[in-house]
C-alpha cells in the first residue's frame, strides 16, 4: 500500500471520526462520569478494531449481500444505542469527585465502550462502503490485510479524537455541576434519536 493511499484514508476516516455521534455522547458521559476515561474510550476503539477485522475477513461482505441479516444488526444496534441514552437521562450525575466513581467498573466501562461502536450499524456500514476503495486487489499485500492497515489507521484516529473530547469535556465541565448534568442529559437524548433514526431508516427504507 502507497503512503498516499494511507493518508487519502486517514483525511476521509478523520471526518467520519469529528462528526459528533454516538460514540462522541459516550465519550463525553465518560468524561464527567469515570475517574478516567481509558476503559471507555480503549473499549470503543476495540468495537471499531473489531469492525473492521470482521470486514477484513469477509463476514462484513456477506453481511451487506443479506439484508435480513443488516435489519437485524441495525435494530439490535439502535436498541443498544437507545438504552444506554436512557440510562444516563436517568442517571446524569455530576462530575466525579476524587472519592466517587459514577461508572462502575473498568469491565463495565470497557464493555459500554465496545457496546457503542461495536453495535453501531452505522461503523459497519462506513467500513463497508469506505474500505474497499481504499484497497488494491492487485497489490502486493491481501485485500484483508489492507483492511486491517486502514482499520487501524481509523482506529489512531479514533483514540485521538474521543479521549481529547472525553478529557475536554471533564476540565470545561468539572467545576460547573449543573451544566456537566445537562450536558450528560443531552447525550443521552442524543444517543436515544440517533437509535430512533436507524430505526427509522429501516422502517422507511
Amino acid at each position: 500500500m502507497s503512503v498516499a493511499t494511507i493518508a487519502a484514508f486517514w483525511a476521509v476516516s478523520l471526518l467520519f471520526v469529528v462528526t459528533p455521534g454516538a460514540d462522541w455522547a459516550y465519550a463525553i458521559t465518560a468524561g464527567l462520569r469515570h475517574r478516567s476515561v481509558l476503559p471507555a474510550v480503549g473499549g470503543m476503539l476495540v468495537g471499531h478494531l473489531a469492525t473492521a477485522l470482521v470486514v477484513a475477513a469477509g463476514v462484513g461482505m456477506l453481511v451487506s449481500r443479506s439484508p435480513a441479516l443488516l435489519t437485524v444488526l441495525t435494530l439490535l444496534g439502535a436498541a443498544y444505542i437507545g438504552w444506554l441514552g436512557v440510562t444516563m437521562l436517568a442517571r446524569p450525575g455530576g462530575p466525579v469527585t476524587a472519592g466517587d466513581d459514577a461508572g462502575g467498573s473498568w469491565v463495565r466501562q470497557a464493555a459500554k465502550g465496545l457496546g457503542t461502536s461495536g453495535l453501531n450499524p452505522k461503523v459497519l456500514l462506513l467500513f463497508l462502503a469506505l474500505l474497499p476503495q481504499f484497497t488494491d486487489p492487485g497489490g502486493r499485500w491481501p485485500v484483508g490485510a489492507q483492511i486491517a492497515v486502514l482499520g487501524a489507521v481509523h482506529m489512531v484516529g479514533c483514540a485521538v479524537v474521543y479521549l481529547l473530547v472525553a478529557v475536554g469535556a471533564r476540565r470545561v465541565l468539572r467545576s460547573r455541576p449543573g451544566a456537566s448534568r445537562v450536558v450528560t442529559r443531552f447525550s443521552g437524548v442524543a444517543m436515544i434519536l440517533i437509535g430512533a433514526a436507524l430505526v427509522l431508516g429501516q422502517v422507511v427504507g
